[in-house]
């Protein structure tokens, strides 16, 4: 599949930034997964925050002081494990905007818990921001920072049920698996989407509660995205990324859609 880095139309475009696109283990040297999204006059949003976050937003040239939001698809630390770096982040650089956290049932009890955990006392402190945290049970929908999130759910045991997520921006919608094995709901939260952002940790090897490239192709019928990219791949993946169906993210990668 060749993936344009151009707007469909001349209106407004939706541009995704795969600041972090690894796995949990650095594999090829990547960083954790955070996948920055800027659509329109919105403040930006974030798909996932892993503990490399900060980082790899900088290497990209943002500030993590823009972010608006950010949407947590299950509560692993390389995918959410970068917020209380974001949020203390925020406190010391004066920021005085507002930072949404959307993600599974438990969110915000873990959320404060690893901020105590990573830096006692950070949960209780006054700030001259707002945090706040909005939990969706699979099958709901909510309105944050001008994106419509709807949570569909994996199969990928996090402590907390953890979410497939379809981010409607507009008129562009795109949809991301996080972790998880192949189920049905993939196919329905990419529903003609015009981004599919996918799993792809191994090539073939099974492995519980993850999808492979193999999954992917054999269920490419039921999945109606225009466009698919690959993520979150370990070594084995990338090894034979050249062979992959799909367009394979790298760190800084940008897509417009």
């Amino acid at each position: 599949m060749v993936m344009s880095d151009q707007p469909r139309d001349g209106g407004s475009a939706v541009k995704v930034t795969f600041a972090g696109c690894g796995d949990a283990f650095g594999s090829g040297g990547r960083l954790q997964a955070c996948i920055d999204i800027r659509h329109g006059e919105h403040a930006p949003v974030l798909a996932d925050c892993g503990a490399t976050s900060l980082s790899a937003l900088r290497r990209c040239g943002f500030d993590p002081g823009e972010i608006g939001a950010v949407f947590v698809s299950h509560l692993h630390g390389d995918h959410f494990g970068g917020l209380p770096f974001l949020i203390l982040d925020g406190q010391f650089s004066r920021r005085k905007a507002p930072i949404a956290v959307v993600g599974p049932p438990g969110t915000g009890e873990r959320l404060a818990e690893a901020m105590e955990c990573l830096f006692p006392g950070s949960s209780k402190v006054c700030r001259n921001f707002e945090v706040t945290v909005t939990e969706l049970e699979p099958g709901r929908a909510s309105t944050v920072a001008g994106v419509t999130v709807e949570a569909f759910q994996a199969s990928h045991p996090s402590g907390a049920p953890a979410l497939i997520l379809r981010l409607a921006l507009g008129g562009t919608v795109i949809a991301y698996t996080g972790d998880t094995a192949w189920t049905p709901e993939i196919a329905l939260a990419a529903k003609s989407a015009d981004l599919l952002i996918a799993e792809a940790y191994y090539w073939d090897k099974k492995v519980p509660h993850h999808l492979s490239h193999t999954d992917l192709t054999d269920h490419e019928r039921d999945l109606t995205a225009s466009r698919v990219v690959l993520t979150h791949m370990s070594a084995d993946m990338l090894a034979r990324v050249g062979q992959a169906r799909h367009q394979a993210a790298y760190d800084g990668m940008v897509v417009s859609l």
